[in-house]
């Protein structure tokens, strides 16, 4: 594809991302911005929270880990599901019960205000990394494909593409995301299932055959029980997604503003499974285009990228296939990518606003106030950290966020398992060092798990350790003389 065509192709989009914006942003006060005034149809909430889940960086890498990893992603999918059926009975009616506008207020309640900002903090830093990452990738591919051909510098780029998230965010926060994410849940499901249609065309498979060509090729193995050692194995992969999901969505304040904008808990928990068993389907989706596009550039002598996330990109705005095919991975990309941004930069303005600038008892006039400039820094925010990672040029410097990222939502799941499953009062200035500590332990553990554990290697399952070493640390400084009494 041409520069002139993606950028048709991206503007067709935003046209119709400012369109949906405007209309659900109007009249939107400060409880529309924050939790879309609890009356959004959970149906919508559900399948816009499927687009929320996939991020740009998703939507290319998860066709391409197949020739590493199979259908082995699905184990940890399938503990998705039961992680969401966690938060639907278990978190979704205390936040509820609490009237939570961010669910870190509970750490303020339960402990103390300690607490309080410890997770408020930990979210903010992961979230404020992951989704600058995530929007860098895309910057690099824009500057890749728009930018340089027309000679325009990278810093452009960064501010172009921020201050579209911040211009389609910035009035109907949450209340506008839920609308945006469904037609992003829309065009990332047509894409995905028209790009599935048009390769099996081209190799003249109907819908039977297309089914076995995926079952029967070797990248479709989905379970792995035979070796504890390896990554892809069942249990590591099931519990690990159980209790990620907890975590990086009952926990993140990104994720469950969507959850909360539902008119009570008992529509949240219906959008909480239903979304659970669409994610299913749609993963499953992604896995099976990525066979297809193995057993196509094999077909057609096409050599696979060093970088297996490059082979989708690279097929789909090739020559191989009608335009659609392009206009419809370009569509998909920027609906992933913009739309994950935009989620980011509004749950950031929510959580600083709230817990760190503790401006929830403000005037409806003040809050705004202080919400409007809260939202422009954070988007400035954004734009400086990634074009920071621009200058440090270190594609380490992603992996290293992305764990990072992962590590800090330990101690916020250990913070709230101890605070929901216990009655105990803890030494709430003491948290932070504990929520601290906990990631050190766990940096420890998997740089020497080999040499300790027999050649064992962590993987997802090291967030389950992160929070246990936050329970025991809080278990240390539980009050010997407590005596009073937490409601449960």
């Amino acid at each position: 594809m041409s520069p002139i065509s993606i950028i048709v192709t991206m503007l067709a989009y935003f046209a119709m991302l400012f369109t949906i914006s405007y209309i659900a942003g109007k009249k939107a006060d400060n409880a529309g911005f924050f939790i879309g005034n609890r009356k959004q149809p959970w149906y919508i909430v559900a399948f816009a929270m499927i687009g929320a889940s996939i991020s740009g960086v998703t939507y290319v890498s998860v066709p391409g880990m197949v020739a590493s990893s199979g259908f082995s992603y699905l184990q940890m999918v399938l503990g998705f599901v039961v992680g969401q059926f966690v938060i639907a009975f278990l978190l979704v009616p205390l936040f509820y019960k609490m009237n939570l506008v961010s669910i870190y207020e509970y750490l303020n309640d339960r402990f103390g205000f300690s607490s309080y900002r410890t997770g408020a903090w930990f979210f903010f830093i992961s979230k404020m990394l992951g989704a600058s990452v995530r929007l860098f990738l895309v910057c690099l591919t824009l500057q890749l494909l728009v930018f340089e051909p027309y000679h325009l510098p990278f810093i452009l780029n960064v501010i172009i593409t921020v201050a579209i998230v911040w211009l389609y965010t910035f009035k109907g926060g949450v209340k506008s995301l839920i609308w945006t994410d469904t037609l992003k849940t829309t065009c990332l499901v047509v894409s995905v299932a028209l790009c599935i249609h048009f390769i099996a065309s081209r190799l003249n498979l109907g819908a039977i055959d297309t089914i076995r060509t995926i079952n029967d090729n070797d990248f479709s193995r989905m379970f792995f029980f035979d070796d504890v050692n390896d990554k892809r194995y069942f249990f590591k992969q099931f519990f690990a997604g159980v209790f990620t999901v907890i975590a990086m969505t009952g926990l993140d304040q990104d994720m469950m503003q969507r959850n909360l904008s539902c008119k009570n808990f008992k529509d949240s928990q219906k959008n909480m499974i239903t979304s659970g068993i669409l994610q299913f389907v749609i993963i499953l989706m992604f896995l099976m285009l990525g066979v297809l596009l193995y057993v196509f550039a094999m077909s057609e002598g096409i050599d696979s990228p060093a970088k297996t996330d490059e082979l989708f990109p690279l097929i789909a705005t090739g020559d191989y296939f009608p335009m659609i095919v392009g206009i419809l991975f370009i569509i998909g990309l920027t609906a992933a990518a913009y739309s994950a941004g935009g989620s980011a930069l509004t749950s950031l303005t929510t959580s600083f606003t709230i817990d760190i600038l503790e401006a929830k008892d403000k005037s409806e006039e003040e809050l705004k106030k202080i919400r409007g400039k809260v939202h422009i820094g954070m988007a400035f925010t954004m734009a400086a950290t990634i074009f920071i990672f621009d200058l440090l040029n270190n594609t380490s410097v992603i992996d290293a966020v992305y764990i990072l990222a992962s590590y800090t939502y330990g101690p916020i799941l250990g913070l709230f398992a101890f605070g929901i499953f216990t009655k105990w009062q803890v030494r709430d200035r003491y948290i932070p060092l504990v929520a601290i500590l906990s990631p050190l332990l766990c940096f420890i553990l998997q740089k020497n798990s080999e040499r300790w554990f027999g050649g064992y290697q962590f993987s997802y399952e090291l967030l389950i350790f992160n929070a246990i070493f936050t329970f025991a640390g809080l278990c240390i400084l539980i009050k010997r003389s407590n005596t009073k009494t937490i409601a449960a």
